[in-house]
Formats: structure tokens, sequence, C-alpha cells
């Protein structure tokens, strides 16, 4: 279950074991310990706090120019779309605030808490607990993949070392493909450290101590990273690929929808689906399905689309163009369909990584000849996966409509399945171009030059605080620090 204690009750619950600790002690130094000043937070209360202000912060995020999945990446893969506030990421424009509150809150709420729990629990700390090292090594390995894919270069060999016995608190900005390599590493180190019947963790709000599962997200996320960087690195993405499939038991993957990563909320608040937050309990209405996702599926009668949407009025599944002046836009309240409800209920999962993602995963890998397995064997079971994750199944003549397996159709249906995974969907089409999205609707009125952002720029923080390393970062990125600049392992 989600977490339900906020970082008072954390706190609190820390402070009351020291006043247990010192209320009865005659001993000076002790004595003139301040008991309302915890040292330390045990990695029980640190795991549930790092998971869950990730994952909601990646989902959604309850506060203005904080939300940055549906405030931008699930605009920009025309998911959604708004009918009001378009200068809210639906026409490219991004606040200065909502990069500032992004960056920070990802490296002090995510970051610095999994590595606190690495450095308590690795095998040179006072409380070695392999189980928890592993999953916090997956869970930074996550976070900062995403900020890699959203940013470009950044601090990464030398970041979250403030506390540090030699502290770092200008860290230096690192590319993409030594990110890249130190993740795939990590992710590595992580499957060999989690141990199924090892020593027990608390406080796993994603997998409930099931460190099995654990071990299969480690797996899958490497067989992600792989990927993505493939057409950059590919012997080595090869290699690491051949490596997870020539041996499951050594290094499992996700086999069914049960292992999932995916955050369980809850009707209790706070720790109900971000979505909920905003547009139920907040009665905001600002989001419709975009256009171009309801034509492409009502098109293949795909009924995911059911679960995707609420029907508008006429009882049809419909949306509108992205970009759209106010204006414009709020004309289509009356029609275009909003969230659907399955997405917007308090405890609707917030989803990080699914089966069907790592069968479409394995399907562009087996037609890129990466690995030796069955592309359209791969590419069916994704599409099954995905339907299956809501309940459904697949209408009899769906196959048939969506036709024959090519890596076009593989990315198209990836961006189908991936829906609530903006951050995700964004990067697979800054790094493939797929799918092909319809021309802009010439009434729509785009900032950025017309051109769909490709990376966040750096935050204004950054160039008063580190200013020497982010001009250096910016370099690396290989061009100017704005929304144009493609990354990395950008294919064309």
């Amino acid at each position: 279950m989600k977490n339900i204690l906020n970082h008072k009750t954390i706190w609190m619950t820390a402070l009351a074991g020291i006043l247990t600790a010192t209320s009865c002690t005659k001993d000076f130094d002790e004595m003139n310990t301040s008991p309302n000043s915890p040292t330390a937070i045990g990695p029980q209360y640190l795991l549930p706090t790092g998971i869950e202000t990730s994952i909601d912060r990646y989902w959604g995020h309850r506060e203005r120019f904080e939300r940055i999945n549906i405030d931008a990446a699930e605009l920009y893969v025309q998911h959604l779309t708004r009918n009001i506030y378009s200068n809210e990421g639906d026409d490219y424009t991004v606040s200065p605030a909502l990069l500032a509150n992004n960056w920070k809150g990802f490296f002090n709420d995510g970051l610095l808490n999994f590595q606190r729990i690495i450095l308590q629990t690795n095998a040179e700390s006072a409380t070695p607990n392999a189980n928890y090292e592993g999953v916090a090594l997956v869970m930074r390995s996550w976070v900062f993949s995403l900020l890699t894919d959203m940013y470009g270069a950044i601090p990464y060999t030398e970041a979250i070392q403030g506390t540090a016995a030699t502290a770092i608190y200008t860290p230096k900005y690192d590319p993409m493909d030594v990110v890249y390599a130190g993740l795939l590493n990590d992710l590595k180190l992580a499957n060999e450290k989690l141990i199924v019947g090892g020593p027990a963790i608390a406080g796993d709000i994603l997998y409930a101590g099931d460190i099995l599962k654990w071990k299969k997200f480690a797996n899958s996320l490497r067989l992600r990273l792989a990927n993505r960087q493939a057409a950059k690195k590919p012997a080595e993405s090869k290699a690491i690929m051949a490596e997870i499939l020539a041996d499951a038991a050594k290094f499992p993957i996700f086999t069914n929808n049960a292992d999932n990563a995916s955050l369980k909320c809850t009707a209790v608040l706070p720790s109900n689906n971000e979505w909920n937050q905003i547009l139920i309990q907040g009665g905001r209405t600002d989001w419709n399905i975009s256009s171009t996702l309801a034509d492409k599926m009502n098109a293949l009668g795909d009924t995911r689309i059911t679960v995707y949407a609420n029907p508008n009025k006429d009882g049809k599944y419909q949306g509108h163009p992205n970009g759209l002046p106010d204006a414009i836009a709020t004309n289509y309240l009356a029609t275009s369909s909003t969230i659907g409800s399955a997405f917007t209920k308090p405890e609707a999962p917030e989803v990080i990584m699914t089966l069907s993602e790592l069968k479409f995963i394995l399907a562009e890998a087996a037609l890129d000849g990466e690995i030796t397995g069955v592309a359209k064997t791969y590419f069916e079971e994704g599409i099954v996966a995905s339907f299956a994750q809501y309940g459904l199944t697949p209408p009899a003549d769906y196959l048939t409509k969506v036709g024959a397996v090519t890596r076009e159709k593989v990315l198209e249906q990836k961006w189908i399945s991936l829906f609530g995974q903006g951050i995700e969907a964004w990067t697979e089409w800054r790094r493939t171009g797929l799918p092909v999205f319809p021309a802009p609707d010439p009434r729509a009125v785009l900032n950025n030059g017309g051109i769909l952002p490709t990376r966040f720029n750096y935050p204004a923080s950054e160039y008063s605080l580190n200013a020497a390393a982010v001009t250096a970062g910016k370099a690396l990125n290989g061009a100017s620090d704005d929304m144009k600049t493609k990354l990395w392992w950008a294919e064309k």
C-alpha cells in the first residue's frame, strides 16, 4: 500500500525512539544531547518517503508548477490535451518553476533518501542489509534515468554528496553515456545484492517486501536502458540483453502483470492517486483526451479507450487537437472526453514499468537483431499484456487491424500502452521519432518555434549555485540550453 505516513509522522516516530533512549540516562554527554534533533532516520522510514515522493512526482504531483507529467509530457505525446491554460504545457511553454521544482524534488526528495539508505545498509556500514541496499540502488537508478532522459547531462558521479566526509556542493555534470553506463552497472549490482529469503526490509510500499519482484524490476529496467542506448552502443547493449535473457534464474524479468512496478494508492488521503487529487479532490477540469490518441484508438477499434477516457454526452470517445488557444479549446468542453475514471479514482495505481512495455522492448530488439527471439511473438504478447492490465482482451480482429509487426507498429503500440506514463512515452518519441504525429491543427499556437520539446532547460538555480558545472553540462549536450537540442540516444 502507498505510504500514508507524512514527513511529520516519520520525524515524530524517530523522535519518540530518541526520547525513550535518553530519558533514563545519567550520562552527562547523553543528557546534553538534544532529544529534539534526531541525527539519523532509519531505512524503514526513508524508503517509503523516497518511493512515494519520487513516483508521485513522476506520475502527476498534486501541486501546480510541479506536474511534470500532465502539464508537460502527457501533452507533448498527445495522450492528453488542454481545454484551458494552454500555456501550461500544451503550447510547449514550460514554467521556470516547474523545471526548478522537479529538479529539486527528484534530487532532494528521491535521490537523497535512496542514497542515505545505501550508506546506512551497505556492507561497510554498522547495519548492513543487502536487500535494503539493492532496493535503494534500483530506485536511485530509476530516478537518475528520469533526470538524464529529461535534461541530458546531469550531476551524477559527484551528485548527492553534500553531506559526505568530503562534501561536494558544486557537482560536475556527466554526459549521458557516462550516466547510462553507471546505471546499467548499478542495476546489475542491485540484482546481485537482492537475495530472495535474505534479510527482511520494512517500508516497501512498491512490492511489499517481495525481493523476487524487485529483482525482476531491476533486470527489466536494465533491459529498458540497454534498448534505449542500443543505437549508440550496439555491442554493449546486445551483450547486456543476451546476458539477461540467457539465464532467467539469475536474471529474472517481468513475466506477468503482477510483476508491474506500480505504486498501489488507497482511498485514504494523502495516499490517493495524484490525478484523483488534482481532478476529483481539487475539482480541476483542464484536461481532455487528445484527438491524436482518440482517433488512432477508434480507428483500430481499441477498447482500451473505454478505460483511458470517459464517453462524452453522446456516448462517444473523442478528443480535440493540442495547442489550441483557450478561446478555441474551451469550445470542446462539451464534446471532448475526459480522463477515464480508472485513472482518476483514488486507488488507481501510479505505474512506472509494465510487462507490456518489456514485451515491446523485446519486440524492438528482435526486429533490430539485438536478440534472437521472435518479434511477432513479443509484439502480440505486449498487446495482450496491455489489454490484460485493465481486465480486457483484444477484440478478435484487433491484431489484423494493427497489421504485420514492424518497428513503427511496435513503437505505436508502445505509445498507446504508455498512456499515463507521459515521461516514458516522450522519451521514446524523442529517441525514435515514432509514432509520427499528425501535423499541428492550423489553429494551434505553439511556442518553441513550433518544435515539440526535445528536453527540458536546466533550472535557473543551477546557474546561480553551480554555474561553472552547468555551463560545462550545456556543452556536453552539444548545443544551447534550449528545448530543441536532441539528446544522446536520439536516433535521428
